[in-house]
């Protein structure tokens, strides 16, 4: 029996399926490269703002390739996992370097260039130059997962290995650019995580999770293990002149390579920050104000932010180098800030204070 998966799929994307989504129009490998690194882990509705301001601001990979690094930070802040965009510049520094700014349409060498994985590379390969290959995001995964009952986590080998096989089995010759998009949008739209809409799928009849109704047993859950609680305090710190002094975190690890809040040890206690201040960063501060705290989730760990602000004396022992900064809140807020620190920074209950 011939396998009309594809087929099936493709006649509810004729109708269904989403045609003018912005990187859609004036299609090429850098907006779909683009698009699909912010995809990661992020919703369409999500992105689209995101999208449309990062080509505005990079309309093209040299554009990219040539920003200042905080440039690109500060467009990509709020969509969190920043690495995804210290790697897009990476790999735009690689394209403008090695294939001069064009992007190549072979597989291997894409998968070369930092940040990009097989499924990412087969997206721009299938969508900027119409050429077969098979994808595998977080959407295809479910959707290929419950068709044919494929049991377990996909993170692990054996599971994504079938997962692998069963999408080039299914992906076509033809019309594979409006495929790809059409599988993602199934899985976004109908076969989705949670009370997945079977009534409408294309795919039902020949479902194999749907036919012994088990849907949500199927892709298998990722074992969970109970996420570590940290705590730190976050201090702003201001001087004579309004000025904010902010940090530049390492470039590698938690927000990596952004502007943040000077951090003290949580062991201190509120009535210690002043010395806290003067020992680690040479800063006399007057009486902390406390600031309500809050709960930030990383991907590993919970975060536990307890927020002070310290006016701090005389000009003080800091001065302006690559890592650090005195600077009006206006000027801060321009720079790559992570996004809790951007809204601590911006909370109306905090202007009167900064």
């Amino acid at each position: 029996m011939p396998d009309r998966f594809a087929e099936r799929l493709l006649e509810w994307y004729d109708q269904h399926g989403r045609h003018d989504l912005p990187w859609h129009h004036n299609r090429n490998a850098y907006r779909v490269w683009v698009s699909e690194i912010m995809l990661q882990q992020t919703q369409v509705t999500t992105v689209i703002p995101y999208f449309n301001a990062f080509m505005e601001r990079f309309p093209d990979v040299h554009a990219l390739a040539e920003a200042p690094e905080d440039d690109v930070l500060s467009h990509w802040s709020g969509l969190g996992y920043y690495a995804r965009a210290r790697n897009l510049q990476k790999a735009a520094k690689t394209v403008v370097a090695d294939y001069a700014g064009d992007f190549p349409a072979d597989q291997q060498q894409l998968e070369s260039l930092t940040g990009i994985g097989r499924s990412t590379a087969a997206a721009i390969i299938a969508q900027a130059f119409g050429k077969r290959a098979a994808i595998l995001d977080g959407n295809v995964k479910r959707v290929l997962a419950r068709y044919h009952a494929v049991a377990g986590w996909p993170g692990q080998t054996s599971v994504l290995k079938t997962l692998w096989e069963r999408a080039e089995q299914h992906t076509p010759h033809e019309r594979v650019r409006d495929y790809t998009q059409a599988i993602m949008d199934l899985g976004a739209m109908v076969c989705t995580r949670t009370r997945p809409n079977c009534d409408t799928c294309p795919l039902k009849a020949d479902c194999a999770a749907y036919t012994r109704g088990e849907t949500t047993f199927y892709p298998g859950s990722k074992p969970k293990k109970a996420k570590p609680e940290k705590v730190t305090w976050m201090v702003i710190l201001e001087d004579a002149q309004g000025r904010i002094l902010l940090e530049r975190r390492p470039p590698s690890g938690i927000w990596g390579g952004l502007w943040s809040l000077p951090e003290l040890d949580p062991a201190f206690g509120a009535d210690e920050l002043q010395d806290a201040c003067e020992q680690k960063l040479g800063l006399s501060c007057e009486t902390p104000e406390l600031i309500s705290g809050f709960r930030h989730t990383f991907s590993h760990y919970h975060l536990h932010i307890q927020p002070a602000r310290l006016l701090v004396r005389g000009a003080g022992a800091i001065g302006d180098n690559d890592n650090q900064r005195w600077l009006h809140r206006d000027e801060a807020l321009s720079l790559g800030l992570p996004a809790p620190i951007r809204t601590l920074l911006t909370d109306a209950e905090q202007v009167a204070l900064l």
